[in-house]
């Protein structure tokens, strides 16, 4: 029961046709129209994705200590947020004019490992936009691969290619077959880059328990590992949203681990990788609340 709570199931809400449709808003009345019809659109996820719902307003008052009230307002603040970031990155990928300004914290993190060219790992969240991240990561002079899960974004993938979306990134998809393990390691004998999120697992994925705002979570350890066992550096990134029409980027100094071969060494190093994984990711949260996207329980208790 307890995995049954604490464990991402491989799926979110929402589906190919609500992309269809803001799509098709986005180009007719723009980003601030479509923004506009939120109002009408997260009180309908409020009231009828009640799991998500209450999971959000205790993770309000977990990690915040909100009132009932901050709590129960923070739940729709944090829908209105997530809406304008799916807005965003549905704007920028089928080419909508926007107004986005961007400011950079420890970019040159990022082109510094590009130029030693013995490729890199780049582990974000679900806070902030990610589909910015990887936008922004054009910027920088190598190749970068995003880990995806491919089967929950199969069908919206399939209609985003109809209307000629275009994404130069390249895209590994993670399979049962663990065939992405294979892609990885290849992309890294390239020397690319590869980013990925470090704050989900499915099913029996290693994790560790450690603690998340003063509460244990479980956290897979497949990232952290990965970055010991190809002796890449490894950065943690986010792209916060600021406003309506301004991120922050923020990529930290890269580290390289020591790939321990006994398994009590080797666990310790990846549960001070976490940890300082976990501070970064607070650190952004406690700037921005209400842009923590992971809609499932993910405390242990």
């Amino acid at each position: 029961m307890e995995q049954e709570r604490t464990t991402w199931k491989g799926k979110t809400r929402g589906g190919s046709f609500g992309y269809w449709f803001f799509i098709k808003m986005l180009r007719i009345i723009g980003l601030r129209g479509a923004y506009f019809l939120l109002y009408w659109v997260v009180p309908y996820f409020v009231i009828f994705a009640p799991k998500a719902s209450w999971n959000q307003f205790r993770f309000f008052k977990k990690a915040y200590r909100m009132s009932f009230f901050g709590a129960f307002i923070g739940v729709f603040r944090n829908y209105f947020v997530f809406g304008q970031v799916i807005l965003d990155k549905l704007a920028l990928m089928v080419g909508v004019p926007t107004q986005f300004t961007f400011d950079f914290e420890g970019e040159e993190h990022l082109h510094q490992m590009a130029a030693q060219g013995k490729g890199g790992l780049l582990v974000g969240a679900h806070i902030g936009n990610w589909e910015i991240a990887g936008h922004l990561l054009e910027r920088i002079d190598v190749p970068v691969n995003i880990l995806m899960l491919d089967a929950e974004h199969e069908r919206i993938k399939a209609m985003l290619e109809k209307i000629s979306v275009r994404n130069q990134l390249r895209i590994i998809p993670i399979k049962n077959d663990l065939s992405h393990l294979k892609l990885i390691a290849e992309a890294f004998e390239r020397n690319e880059l590869v980013a990925m999120h470090g704050d989900r697992f499915l099913g029996d994925a290693k994790r560790m328990e450690v603690p998340f705002f003063g509460h244990n979570a479980l956290f897979p350890t497949g990232p952290f590992y990965m970055s010991m066992k190809y002796q890449v550096p490894l950065t943690f990134v986010s792209a916060m949203k600021q406003t309506a029409t301004h991120y922050s980027f923020t990529a930290t100094k890269p580290q390289r681990y020591p790939n321990y071969g006994k398994p009590q060494e080797r666990d310790a190093q990846i549960t001070e990788i976490l940890k300082n994984y976990i501070f970064q990711m607070e650190e952004r949260l406690r700037e921005y609340p209400y842009q923590w996207f992971n809609y499932y329980a993910f405390w242990k208790d």
